[in-house]
C-alpha cells in the first residue's frame, strides 16, 4: 500500500483581537518536509504585513519555533498558535525588519498606525 502525503498546505489566521492586526485574514503557505516531525516546517505569510518579526517582501517569520526551539512534539496547531501570538508581542530583538523593530520600540503609536493601515490594506 502506497503511503500519501501532503508536503504543501495553505491556510489562515485571523489578526489577534486588540493589536494592529485585529480584522485581518493573513494566507500563510506551509512546507511539509519530509523528515517532519523531525524537523520544523516552513511557513511564510503570503499576505503582506508589517511585523518586526516578518519579512514584508518574502514572507518569511522569525520564530524560535521554526528554528532552534523546534522539537517533535510540536505540531502544525501548536505552530500556528505561536505566529498568532507573535502578531500580538512581536519581539524587536530578533527581527527581520529592522525599521519596523525600531519604530515598535521608540513610537509605539505609529508603530500600530502603520501596521493597522496595512492591514486594512493587504489583510
Amino acid at each position: 500500500m502506497a503511503t500519501f502525503r501532503v508536503f504543501n498546505w495553505e491556510g489562515s489566521i485571523q489578526g489577534p483581537d486588540g493589536t494592529p492586526y485585529a480584522g485581518g485574514l493573513f494566507f500563510l503557505r506551509l512546507t511539509i518536509p519530509s523528515d517532519y516531525p523531525f524537523f520544523p516546517p516552513k511557513v511564510k505569510f503570503t499576505t503582506k504585513i508589517y511585523h518586526p518579526n516578518i519579512n514584508g517582501s518574502s514572507g518569511e517569520i522569525s520564530l524560535g519555533v521554526l528554528k532552534e526551539k523546534w522539537a517533535p512534539s510540536l505540531d502544525i496547531r501548536k505552530v500556528l498558535l505561536n505566529i498568532i501570538l507573535l502578531l500580538s508581542c512581536p519581539d524587536p530583538d530578533d527581527p527581520l525588519e529592522p525599521d519596523a523593530a525600531t519604530l515598535y520600540e521608540t513610537d509605539r503609536k505609529q508603530y500600530d498606525k502603520t501596521a493597522t493601515e496595512w492591514t486594512r490594506k493587504y489583510a
